[in-house]
């Protein structure tokens, strides 16, 4: 969890109250954050003649990106203490009516696709507010944006550029301006070299550094304002003097280019002349339709079920209670005019984290009191712990396929498009295998449809081994299924390989003859006398089929009959040449 230090008398001045370490410890424990240490009760260093203040350091939890300066925890803190109302963040238009724009051109799409901004008009600095907005953009490059591979923010003094803006991308050669605190002029390809020896700077070089064009914002007269994610223009810096900011956000994911937006400008937009007021900008993207009026800091609106929240707590709250409740933690909450087991919520645009009813659920246990709720011990929390149907009946055929002899083998679960389905001779229809969507390298493509490619694979790196070889595996492949709500469902399966100089057909035939047995489903055969006898209303049977991953002629279905239901469960055979071939094999495989 990210830790975060706050000047103690700051903090406590915004809080309008004083609090000992003991007192302080316990609001932040009742709120769910933590004070991690509080450095007036240590010995303090002296910088420049004088001792550094006392300050308070406060882990917050990951997902509480809206917490990460003194101006979250102190405005989250208040609401909880019932001492400021929750804000109601509005959109204003700039004082000539005019919406600024910014225009994305169709060349970014290669390095960094996404864009956003806003406006922080009249807006009050001091140098303690100055050095927590720098530092909140910090903390976000860090966590969220993850090193300003996702998410990168430029700051500017609006008042020393002109819009309408641009985002561009260009040949670094052609883009040339002072960078963020030096003097001279240089292209970005000194810029990179400059850059190297930086501590700093020189982490983030890599994002672009080999791209054919660079990511850059422009204003109306052509003026740099920033090469992101690298670094901004010394032309545009701000100050603690500066009165209107504007801020651009570049992104490769759309999602935390909203939410980075979202939560720099809410936190900050409390400075404002009339506060909690922020001035949009108008996106022009039109060659991925992605134009839009930005920041979208409309509340999210939800429900949450009464019974689900006193269920999970062990409460027997009314809707009126929980909805006093979810104010402390800066809701808006009424009581459904549809359900009375309904209640409908307002989540602030600062709050990302909250994806599910569980999370405000989470919510109402914190505002109710953590100490408060009910103890009970041992009817709800005391439970016994079984396996699921599902796995117990993994480990039985896992544990018959090794006492058969077999090896069991656990391979990854994504592989190469073309393993998953050329190199079997089979056809991709598009609405089978779940597909990455950014896959770091050609071996990891979609998520396995069938457990052979991992088996083959497995034989493949061995095949110097003696043979033959049996190997097994029992796991989950997944496929796509638009009927759920996750759009895929993961399926457990069973395969087994065999791997010799001679068929070995009859070896896999009695491998499966073993299992369906121990499952007590009796064979049905049509010759004399061998008719077999299951438990209950449960029988299989195999018939010839033809399967492109198979030798033709040389491969079965396995048929399943239970409770008067036909099912087709599985299929055996000997591999064909090619995808031997493919696999690079050159011995039978039946499986």
């Amino acid at each position: 969890m990210p830790t975060i230090a706050v000047d103690k008398v700051a903090l406590f001045k915004a809080l309008g109250q004083e609090y000992t370490t003991d007192e302080f410890d316990e609001l932040c424990f009742e709120f769910g954050i933590e004070l991690d240490e509080d450095t007036s009760t240590t010995e303090r260093p002296v910088v420049n003649g004088k001792q550094e203040p006392a300050q308070l350091k406060i882990e917050i939890p990951a997902n509480r990106y809206d917490m990460l300066c003194i101006e979250g925890i102190s405005l989250m803190l208040n609401i909880f203490n019932g001492k400021t109302p929750s804000p109601h963040y509005r959109l204003v238009a700039p004082p000539n009516g005019k919406i600024q724009t910014l225009t994305i051109a169709e060349e970014t799409m290669s390095v960094r696709p996404y864009a956003a901004g806003a406006i922080l008009r009249n807006v009050s600095f001091t140098q303690a507010r100055y050095e927590s907005f720098i530092a909140l953009q910090d903390k976000l490059h860090q966590n969220l944006a993850r090193q300003r591979t996702l998410v990168a923010i430029g700051t500017h003094d609006l008042d020393t550029i002109k819009g309408p803006f641009t985002y561009e991308a260009l040949p670094p050669e052609e883009i040339e301006f002072v960078p963020l605190n030096q003097t001279k002029k240089m292209n970005a390809v000194e810029m990179m070299k400059f850059y190297e020896s930086d501590k700093h700077l020189s982490r983030y070089l890599h994002i672009i550094k080999d791209s054919p064009v660079y990511p850059v914002i422009l204003d109306a007269n052509r003026t740099v304002c920033s090469m992101p994610p690298i670094i901004n223009s010394n032309h545009s810096k701000i100050s603690p003097k500066t009165r209107n900011v504007f801020i651009d956000v570049t992104a490769t994911d759309r999602t935390k280019l909203e939410i980075v937006t979202n939560i720099l400008v809410a936190m900050f937009s409390q400075y404002t002349e009339e506060p909690f007021t922020v001035e949009p900008v108008q996106v022009i993207s039109g060659h991925n339709n992605e134009s839009r009026q930005v920041p979208d800091l409309k509340p999210r609106e939800t429900e949450v079920e009464i019974s689900y929240i006193n269920d999970c707590c062990g409460l027997s709250l009314s809707s009126e209670d929980i909805c006093k409740l979810l104010m402390r933690m800066s809701y808006s909450a009424t009581p459904s005019k549809s359900s009375k087991n309904l209640i409908d919520v307002s989540i602030p645009p600062t709050r990302a984290d909250v994806l599910h009813q569980c999370d405000i659920m989470e919510d109402v246990a914190i505002a109710y009191g953590f100490n408060s709720l009910p103890r009970s011990f041992p009817s709800k929390s005391g439970t016994v712990a079984q396996p699921l149907m599902i796995n117990k009946l993994g480990d039985i055929v896992r544990l018959e396929a090794a006492m058969a002899g077999w090896s069991e083998v656990m391979p990854l679960i994504l592989c190469s498009h073309d393993e998953n389905f050329a190199w079997l001779n089979r056809k991709d229809d598009g609405k089978t295998a779940v597909k990455l969507a950014n896959p770091k390298t050609a071996e990891y493509q979609v998520v396995r449809t069938s457990l052979l490619p991992g088996l083959l694979k497995t034989i493949r790196e061995n095949k110097h081994h003696s043979v033959p070889i049996k190997i097994f595996e029992v796991s989950d492949v997944a496929f796509k299924d638009t009927s759920l709500e996750r759009k895929s469902r993961n399926e457990r399966h069973f395969a087994a390989a065999w791997y010799g100089k001679t068929s070995g057909f009859e070896v896999v035939h009695g491998l499966m003859d073993r299992i369906m047995l121990m499952l007590k489903s009796a064979f049905i055969t049509s010759e004399e006398g061998l008719e077999g006898h299951g438990s209950g209303d449960s029988s299989y049977w195999i018939d010839e089929v033809d399967d492109p991953t198979f030798f033709e002629g040389h491969s079965a279905a396995i048929h399943v009959k239970f409770n008067g239901k036909e099912h087709v469960t599985g299929v055996f055979g000997i591999l064909h040449p090619t995808v031997l071939d493919n696999y690079d094999l050159r011995l039978f495989l039946p499986v």
